[in-house]
């Protein structure tokens, strides 16, 4: 009977908006439209690169750090992650971030609910409102999965799924809302152009109290957890590589000077980012690795992200391999002081990497190192006291939201797979396949 309800419950959310027009409305009203086909035609070829990022970018990324019994785990928590926010998104997440409310401060209003009052006329600036809200669901999307990488090989599905619906709703929501959509933040003119606190310091502070709940994986240090396919995580971060200059270049919402700025800025930051993590690493290990150049790429785009536009292109390439070197000490120092067991580095590459890299912003945003300068006329150390605030403030909000959000989802159910499943694998033990046929179940 349990079951019943739940399938009553499930028909009313998704169904109700497509029984009933007016609640979902998806007019058919030919357009007489006030934005610009150019900018549209931007944007929207922007959103199909973005997506590429997700899927198949991301979970092929993480995919290939996976032991080779845990890799369709790791590819079926990034699809979901991009389908349960989707879903999520245009019930109610465009809505309580970007419509007023009587919490404007902190969170927008239901005005938009099911995408209620949309039409293929309406506009936002020079966008389809549609088109709008489709490119700022990516964003949704992808700040939930990166946090797969830190829970990867040992975290529950169903607990999975819970804790990303719940984080959604009490972390993203507000976080967008208040930077993005009318919120407190915005009038504070935090440099930060593409996303560095929202997605990505966001997602790497709830990926590392998300790995510190969960705790360390069955046998980390005695056992082989080498990445099984590095080919497959060269190839996500590839695409990761294209996505993310649609990623910055898609925030200017228009086809201009600054927009191709910004995705020149984003191919420049991820150069020197794969390029200090190179040299770093060379000096260091004596080579070079296959991984991490890919790695140190990943990171110089998370450190341009918040600066793209409002740095010079030289300023850009500094900006990528110095953010891939705090990255890579982190790596190499930070996490192996504490011993959390981030599995795949987000919070080292995301956390520390936005983090930096929004600072660095205030540092090569300085007009005499042809960066605009800064609003409001203020000094230097003035911006640098307004980012950390936000910077700060972010952390904070991540950290406690994430627990909170694993918290709830532990009254639920478990959050960790039991040791035996942990131990056969969960691509066996939580989806009954493999992504490999071998002799032995459970290989590693």
């Amino acid at each position: 009977m349990a079951y019943h309800r739940y399938i009553i419950l499930l028909f009313h959310v998704f169904l109700t908006p497509v029984l009933f027009p007016a609640v979902g409305n998806a007019s058919t009203a030919r357009p007489g439209h006030a934005y610009s086909l150019a900018d549209t035609t931007f944007v929207a070829m922007c959103s199909l690169v973005v997506m590429l990022m997700l899927l198949p970018g991301l979970a092929l990324f993480y995919g290939g750090m996976a032991r080779s019994k845990n890799v369709l785990s790791v590819l079926t928590q990034v699809f979901s992650s991009g389908v349960f926010i989707i879903a999520l998104w245009m019930i109610a997440g465009y809505s309580l971030i970007f419509s007023k409310g009587p919490l404007q401060p902190v969170i927008g209003g239901s005005g938009r609910m099911f995408l209620r009052g949309i039409t293929v006329e309406s506009a936002t600036g020079s966008l389809p409102e549609y088109l709008y809200c489709l490119f700022m669901a990516l964003f949704a999307t992808i700040t939930v999965g990166i946090i797969v990488g830190s829970v990867a090989e040992r975290m529950r599905f169903s607990a999975f799924v819970i804790f990303i619906s719940i984080w959604f709703f009490i972390n993203y929501v507000p976080m967008a809302h208040m930077a993005w959509g009318g919120g407190w933040i915005a009038p504070l003119d935090i440099q930060d152009f593409a996303g560095g606190n929202v997605v990505h310091l966001n997602a790497g502070v709830a990926g590392l109290v998300a790995a510190i709940m969960l705790g360390r994986r069955h046998g980390l240090g005695t056992t082989h957890m080498a990445p099984h396919d590095v080919s497959m995580t060269y190839t996500g971060g590839c695409l990761l590589f294209v996505g993310w200059l649609a990623f910055c270049g898609g925030c200017n919402y228009a086809i201009d000077g600054l927009g191709i700025l910004l995705m020149l800025n984003t191919l420049i930051g991820g150069a020197g980012g794969a390029i200090g993590w190179c040299l770093a690493e060379w000096r260091c290990h004596g080579r070079p690795s296959t991984l991490g150049i890919i790695s140190g790429t990943i990171a110089g785009l998370v450190g341009i992200t918040p600066a793209c536009g409002y740095v010079a292109p030289m300023a850009a390439l500094a900006i990528g391999a110095m953010t891939s070197m705090a990255c890579l000490w982190s790596v190499n120092n930070l996490k192996k002081r504490f011993g959390f067991d981030d599995a795949f580095d987000v919070f080292s590459i995301h956390g520390v990497g936005a983090a930096t890299g929004g600072l660095l912003t205030v540092v090569f945003a300085a007009s005499f190192l042809g960066g605009t300068g800064y609003p409001h006329g203020r000094t230097p150390w003035g911006q640098m006291g307004i980012q950390i605030l936000g910077i700060s403030f972010s952390v904070l909000v991540s950290a406690v939201t994430t627990y909170l959000s694993l918290a709830l989802t532990r009254h639920v159910c478990p959050l960790r797979v039991d040791e035996d499943e942990e131990a056969m694998g969960l691509d066996l033990g939580a989806h009954g396949e493999v992504a490999y046929h071998t002799d032995r179940i459970g290989s590693d």
